[in-house]
């Protein structure tokens, strides 16, 4: 004991991490990766599903989230394994990830059935986090928001991390200051395989798919492949608020020689989804918590006059080499998104019918929204002297055509008037570099710094909101200096300390007025963000914990109405909390896993609370993987939170559980191995309370409400051949 306590005074980051957390702990209980890029060699697994191995029955191979003993903020890493046999085979990354440590939101037409519509990471509301895929951020340039149905299946997902806070220098992105929920595509696996998947539960929901792995093909240089296609078909838990998808994926790595990489992916989607805009309390009180869209042809809320045409494509060509000492990482890549969509003028039933082409015919809307972007991430390191230097960047372009023009849906979309019609264009660049340097004492210090640069420029016939013609450009920039104290206890522990600054340029509605020149540009978003934690790691026990406190500039707000989202400036607010999660192995293939939360978001000149930032949140279930049976049950608690500012629109807090199991037969049949029968439960004890706020209407501005979706349970077979 004399000696670890002897170990314990010449560590000073340790005393003051756990000093610091032992606090805060107490008052808010009384008041309420930047990876190393490592050998640039295939990390192609040998299991025939593409599963890494690992040993099953400890606390970090049964955790549903834990933290990185490498990580230098906050983070949480959700494994494949676990999306694989613990979510629902048709979830997107929204309904994954809110098992986290202080992110909530659940999608209303249940598990990947519809775009997310409330997730948040500590309040901060999509838009101001980055989410990337394989190390690319991608979003729309007009807002930073993600489309979660649109892109990724579950069926190519591996690993995700969500990062709670905006990294060190190299954390590249749209919005990293509210953290990044970090998709990583699944690797081809070395053996050869055809897997095939077939699920099918409620809401009349099926999900089908294949996945073809060549394994590892020496006749071509040690080349390895994977291909796949999945198809989702539902009508959803929301009335008349059916979705269909197909998504096609490839991915190759080919080793060149002893230090090269290539990686070559590309995933094509098409999707059709009839989206409502939310429900009134008294249409909830009418015709229950499940209404959606009508199936009547003279409403404006019938379901064929308010859906989405989506079509969307992500590629990319990475290397990873070593060249004088150097390792560089580069991806060059593009995506694509092409949405044609419809929606009556007044679904929620405030506005009367009438067109002029007919008195009672039913008034409507269509719009486009299609982009392109193109752009390259690199990174390069190398040691030198203590350390390693680490230089990098990422440019990136994306080209934007949106118009919207009044229909007559009784016509079959006839065109009446034209709202607005725009070309815009949006160029990021992020070059950055750092030093990560290494102390006496299993210190790392690593300072950096990150010049970011944002260029909007408009070309719009027909401006939306003015009306008017507008022909504009401006940039804004700004450099970010970020420094990390990190420190490596032992081989089980770690802790430390984190400054950065975080910037987000003004959304493309800051152009939305007559002439942009005159009424000048609005200051952007920016953060300062402090960050103190430890994780601790054994096979027994997995814990994290942390406390952060973010001094926000020019924090924006948003509203929606009639699916018209505004954004308005709220002037200053901070945002601290304390967050913790741990699993604990207690035997006999058992686990225990726990989060916690206490998170406070308020306007300064105010002190009330940011909209759709809970005050809480908590998960606490059991883990059980022994022999071929896996499963849990999993509880999510998020607490109460205002969906509008000034403290208005109160959403009460709300726990939802969740229950999976899977049993798996390695020889079924002679020409089978590995066949999966899979179950799982959403919302276990049907809790369908409204837990967000979906907007207003456009007549009366009454609001507008999401609810949780009931109770749905889905099987799943799969097997490999």
């Amino acid at each position: 004991m004399q000696r670890v306590r002897t170990q314990f005074r010449k560590k000073p980051l340790t005393q003051l991490v756990i000093a610091s957390l032992c606090a805060t702990g107490a008052q808010t209980a009384l008041a309420q990766a930047s990876g190393d890029l490592g050998s640039v060699q295939s990390t192609a697994v040998s299991s025939s599903a593409g599963t890494p191995v690992s040993k099953a029955e400890t606390a970090p191979a049964q955790a549903p989230s834990q933290g990185s003993l490498k990580a230098s903020e906050p983070q949480s890493t959700i494994s494949q394994r676990y999306i694989e046999e613990n979510t629902a085979p048709t979830s997107n990354y929204t309904d994954i990830v809110q098992i986290a440590p202080s992110v909530a939101g659940i999608d209303p037409n249940g598990s990947g059935l519809m775009e997310s519509q409330t997730l948040s990471i500590r309040g901060f509301q999509d838009g101001q986090y980055n989410v990337t895929f394989d190390g690319i951020p991608f979003g729309d340039s007009n807002d930073f928001t993600h489309h979660s149905t649109s892109f990724f299946s579950n069926q190519l997902l591996g690993n995700i991390t969500i990062d709670r806070g905006p990294g060190d220098a190299s954390q590249i992105g749209f919005a990293t200051f509210g953290g990044t929920i970090g998709l990583t595509s699944k690797e081809p696996s070395m053996t050869p395989s055809f897997s095939v998947l077939g699920s099918y539960g409620s809401f009349n929901t099926w999900d089908a798919g294949a996945e073809f792995n060549t394994g590892n093909m020496q006749q071509w240089g040690d080349a390895r492949a994977m291909v796949g296609y999945n198809q989702l078909s539902t009508d959803g838990y929301l009335t008349n608020s059916s979705l269909r998808r197909q998504d096609a994926y490839f991915k190759l790595e080919k080793p060149i020689g002893d230090n090269t990489l290539i990686t070559l992916f590309a995933t094509y989607n098409n999707l059709h989804q009839n989206v409502p805009f939310g429900a009134t309390a008294a249409q909830i009180k009418q015709y229950g918590p499940n209404f959606g869209l009508s199936s009547d042809p003279t409403s404006q809320s019938f379901y064929n006059y308010n859906k989405d045409l989506i079509n969307t494509d992500f590629e990319y060509l990475g290397i990873q080499t070593q060249i004088a000492g150097w390792k560089i990482d580069n991806k060059l890549y593009t995506y694509g998104y092409y949405h044609n969509g419809f929606n009556g003028l007044d679904p929620n039933g405030e506005t009367p019918n009438g067109t002029p082409l007919g008195a009672n015919n039913v008034p409507g809307q269509e719009m486009n929204n299609n982009y392109r972007a193109f752009g390259d991430v690199i990174s390069a390191q190398r040691d030198l002297g203590p350390g390693t230097l680490e230089l990098g960047g990422w440019l990136t372009h994306q080209s934007n055509f949106r118009d919207n023009f009044n229909v007559d849906d009784s016509l079959n979309y006839a065109f009446l008037s034209q709202n607005f019609t725009m070309n815009d264009t949006f160029l990021t660049f992020e070059p950055y570099v750092q030093y990560e340097w290494k102390l006496p004492y299993g210190l790392t210090f690593t300072p950096g710094v990150k010049y970011v640069s944002f260029n909007r420029q408009i070309d719009a016939p027909i401006d939306q909101k003015s009306g008017v013609p507008v022909d504009y450009g401006h940039t804004w920039t700004k450099v970010l200096p970020s420094f990390t104290l990190h420190e490596q206890i032992n081989s089980n522990w770690s802790a430390y300390i984190q400054y950065a600054q975080g910037f987000l340029a003004p959304n493309l509605n800051v152009f939305y007025v007559s002439d942009p020149s005159v009424s000048g540009q609005p200051d952007p978003e920016q953060t300062d963000n402090y960050q103190i934690g430890t994780t601790y790691k054994t096979d027994r026990l997995t814990v994290s914990a942390d406390l952060y406190y973010i001094n926000f500039h020019n924090a924006v707000t948003s509203r929606t109405v009639a699916g018209n989202t505004v954004f308005q400036n709220a002037g200053g607010a901070t945002y601290k909390g304390f967050e913790t999660e741990a699993t604990l192995s207690v035997g006999y293939g058992f686990s225990l896993y726990g989060n916690l939360t206490f998170n406070s978001a308020k306007q300064k000149t105010t002190d009330t609370w940011m909209p759709n930032a809970p005050q809480e949140t908590a998960a606490l279930g059991v883990l059980y993987d022994h022999g071929p049976l896996t499963g849990s049950v999993i509880t999510k608690f998020v607490g109460h939170q205002f969906g509008d500012t000034g403290d208005t629109q109160p959403i009460g807090g709300y726990a939802v559980t969740n229950l999976a199991a899977t049993y798996t037969i390695k020889n079924l049949l002679p020409w089978t191995h590995n066949t999966r029968f899979g179950f799982q439960i959403d919302n276990l004890f049907n809790r369908t309370s409204i837990d967000g706020l979906a907007g207003y209407t456009a007549a009366d501005s009454t609001p507008l409400y999401w609810t949780i979706p009931g109770r749905a349970f889905i099987g799943t077979l799969s097997t490999d051949f």
